[in-house]
């Protein structure tokens, strides 16, 4: 196969093999995470819980650092990456330690929120630092197929992650307290493996100088402004309609997570455990998406160009969207989390190789935090609109019919750039 082809070359690559070990650890450590978090508030038993209250979840766990994320951006070109991919894997195998003694104490539901939002603020900064980080370990020629595999790599290890959270639940009596203990371990996995790179390898070449903490804070929003003027230069156009475009697909798959959430808690299973069942499957069946993703995007984003293949996803997306979605069935939800999972990878790797071979190096760390907090805004959003919508079980057509809409006009708006 090419895409195992592709890989063993890029393996060849020391650094890419030392950068993918910490990413695999990380992400298959955030799958148990959020499998944990999504057991704990979405199927207990006890718990009764509601779309808004999905979204509510949602807005707390990423809203808070959307605020903050841009000023990540400038401590990413501040600081060695390999240094915030150490000390961030550390904080987050703590914070989850933290996380697993809440669940078992009889605390209050805002220290939990306030535990889990301070390991996903830290797990946002990590992941713009192995993005920023990625055209240091291979070359130029080869960036758009480490871009299909590394990140999704990383996908797969979080669906694995997520695998590995149903297995500890089914040994340890449904405890969610053992899967965030696990998960905090394969943290400090994460930080073990950053050890193996040198200080130095992951740049950036000549990171801002250091400065007292005062200056540096208030300094961050001109730091911010030239990122974004970078962004907005003429030459970088592109970059810039991808990220919306982007942003625009996170909105959908976000709104359908939540139908898909309430659909396997209500509509489609009798009880809790069933329905978590039902949702790693689900999970599954995209990953196998996201995996699909990264063996036809290099060949397809090679012939077609990085945006022409944003407009096939999309457009792919909008059609076959609400036609696996309608029957609100699950073999044709199964198959829809197939479609998205291939979709949204597809123009996510696309959008990656557009903005990183778009954006100078001392640059990318604030671009690539930017992206991030698009990408929570999307989130969020999309879940705020999704409970606005749908109903207690999840069967909603007016929701579906909007996602497959706003899928269509991504298609439209990227395929007339792409004529400009």
């Amino acid at each position: 196969m090419a895409v195992v082809r592709d890989l063993r070359v890029l393996l060849r690559f020391q650094g890419f093999r030392r950068l993918l070990a910490v990413r695999l650890l990380s992400q298959g450590a955030d799958g148990v995470y959020q499998v944990a978090l999504a057991a704990y508030v979405v199927f207990s038993p006890e718990k009764e819980t509601s779309a808004a209250g999905v979204a509510s979840a949602m807005a707390v766990l990423l809203l808070p650092y959307s605020l903050v994320g841009p000023f990540a951006g400038v401590l990413l070109d501040r600081w060695r990456r390999r240094q915030v991919l150490l000390f961030g894997s550390l904080l987050r195998a703590l914070l989850a330690l933290v996380t697993a003694l809440l669940i078992l104490s009889p605390a209050p539901d805002w220290l939990f929120y306030v535990s889990a939002l301070c390991v996903t603020a830290v797990n946002r900064f990590v992941l713009s630092g192995l993005s920023a980080a990625l055209p240091r370990v291979v070359d130029a020629d080869r960036l758009v197929i480490a871009n299909s595999l590394s990140p999704t790599a990383g996908t797969l290890a979080a669906t694995a992650g997520g695998g590995l959270a149903f297995v500890v639940r089914l040994a340890v009596a449904d405890s969610d307290a053992a899967v965030v203990l696990v998960g905090a371990g394969l943290y400090l996995c994460a930080a073990l493996a950053s050890l193996s790179m040198a200080r130095e390898l992951l740049g950036p070449d000549r990171p801002l100088p250091r400065e007292e903490i005062g200056t540096a804070l208030t300094g961050t929003a001109r730091d911010l402004a030239a990122g974004v003027r970078h962004l907005a230069a003429p030459q970088r156009r592109e970059a810039a309609w991808a990220l919306a475009a982007m942003s625009l697909m996170r909105f959908c798959y976000g709104a359908l997570l939540v139908m898909l959430l309430m659909l396997c808690r209500y509509a489609l299973t009798s009880t809790a455990d069933d329905g978590l069942a039902l949702l790693g499957l689900a999970l599954g069946f995209s990953g196998a998406g996201f995996f699909a993703a990264a063996v036809v995007t290099p060949w397809s984003a090679g012939r077609l160009g990085p945006g022409r293949w944003i407009v096939v996803c999309a457009g792919a997306a909008a059609l076959l969207e609400p036609a696996l979605g309608l029957p609100f069935a699950t073999a044709p939800l199964l198959a829809a989390a197939f479609v998205l999972g291939l979709t949204t990878q597809g123009a996510k790797i696309a959008t990656d190789t557009i903005v990183q071979s778009s954006v100078e190096d001392g640059f990318r760390g604030r671009i690539f935090s930017v992206y991030d907090v698009l990408f929570n805004v999307s989130f969020v959003g999309a879940a705020a609109v999704a409970a606005v919508m749908l109903p207690p079980d999840g069967r909603s057509v007016p929701l579906v019919i909007t996602i497959a809409v706003i899928y269509a006009a991504v298609a439209v708006a990227m395929a007339r750039f792409g004529r400009q």
